[in-house]
């Protein structure tokens, strides 16, 4: 069941990248990448990576997403890296346990249980391109601890309005 959380501002360094839904790699096999270079730096992680989607057009299979993982403040970037902040404020999160296959039809759960709620996004909508203020995919497990797709845990958390 979704649940209403609220959250404050949250550093990240993370990499962007225009993709498709066949593409995603582009992004996502960005994320050790990004670990190891805050750990070069003696950086630990300060949480979960993530996915954090900031334009969604599905009718021409077009994202742009980064893939960001959280830090305690924010660093120096190099290279395509960049810093950036999660906005604080409300968020409804869901678990999803399971392969990230399952992760659109927890989305389509969980949208739909705050359209039954009456909740407003931080989203708006310019000429049939979702803009959203916080969407984001969290990666609770670790794959090197757990390889198996299926005893994955992802938190998804949206912004309300």
């Amino acid at each position: 069941m979704p649940q209403i959380t609220e959250f404050p501002e949250r550093p990240y360094v993370g990499v962007r990248a225009t993709i498709t839904m066949t593409t995603f790699g582009v992004v996502g096999d960005r994320i050790a990448g990004v670990i190891a270079w805050l750990l070069d730096q003696g950086v630990a992680p300060a949480g979960a990576p993530f996915f954090r989607y900031r334009e969604i057009d599905l009718p021409h299979d077009r994202l742009v997403v980064e893939a960001g993982v959280p830090v305690p403040s924010p660093v120096r970037p190099e290279g395509d890296l960049f810093t950036d902040t999660l906005p604080a404020g409300r968020y409804v999160t869901e678990l999803h346990h399971g392969h990230p296959d399952g992760l659109a039809a927890a989305l389509d759960r969980l949208l739909s249980w705050a359209a039954g709620e009456g909740l407003t996004w931080d989203l708006t909508e310019k000429d049939g391109v979702e803009h959203w203020g916080a969407r984001l995919e969290l990666y609770l497990t670790h794959p090197m601890e757990e390889p198996d797709l299926g005893n994955w845990d992802t938190e998804l958390q949206l912004r309300l309005a």
